[in-house]
């Protein structure tokens, strides 16, 4: 995955956090000289500037990243409603905008739709399923943009499930696919990792994840909307 550059240096936590939990490889940057100085060799894949936090610093940053040879693309920028009547102004310096404060959801959408329409290979591998996300590459998990603290065999029993929706698994074939077939603790294990799952989904979500009855369990809704 290619490295996103990101201002300022340190950027606020709460997108750091976001960018981590979304698997971006990000740099934080302090200037265009930093920028600069600290570009990987096959350049920048797009920038994050946070300009409601030192506008001047972050406008000069946009402006020294558009201005080069290579433009840096895609850009996106997180201002503050006060800072809405300037955008205008400032347009060509980029190609999407985010309002502070910001849900991670929401940025994690525009990246999403700014890296995709780019051709860019920075998205990471992410299973989704009504409001679930699973980031396969860094084993984080969240529903409806709050982070769940799983273990790792409860995450690996969701993303498996989540992988194949709709489809009803015996607890045999969830041992056998899930823990592997040197595992001998018995089906009661499946039925003490769904709970705890359920749990951890919390109310809202916990339907998700269904009772067969006399069969075993199913992820989402069934292909014929059961």
């Amino acid at each position: 995955m290619e490295q996103v550059a990101v201002h300022p240096d340190p950027p606020p936590p709460e997108l750091a956090r976001t960018l981590d939990f979304a698997g971006y490889r990000w740099t934080a940057v302090g200037s265009a000289e930093d920028a600069a100085r600290q570009e990987p060799v096959g350049g920048w894949a797009g920038a994050i500037v946070a300009a409601d936090v030192d506008p001047d610093a972050a406008w000069a940053l946009c402006r020294a990243l558009r201005k080069r040879d290579t433009p840096v693309s895609p850009l996106l920028v997180l201002v503050s409603g006060s800072q809405l009547a300037d955008l205008e102004l400032r347009n060509e310096l980029f190609d999407d905008f985010c309002l502070t404060p910001f849900h991670p959801s929401e940025v994690e959408a525009r990246l999403k739709h700014l890296f995709w329409r780019g051709g860019d290979g920075v998205r990471p591998e992410l299973v989704e399923y009504s409001g679930l996300v699973l980031n396969l590459e860094t084993y984080q998990a969240s529903i409806s943009g709050r982070p769940l603290d799983l273990t790792y065999m409860e995450y690996e029993l969701l993303k498996f499930l989540a992988q194949h929706p709709g489809k009803v698994f015996t607890r045999e074939m969830l041992l056998s696919r899930v823990w592997g077939y040197e595992y001998y603790g018995g089906a009661r294990t499946v039925d003490v990792h769904i709970r705890r799952l359920r749990a951890k989904l919390g109310e809202e979500h916990a339907n998700l994840i269904q009772t067969v009855r006399s069969v075993g369990y199913r992820f989402g809704q069934s292909r014929w909307g059961a």
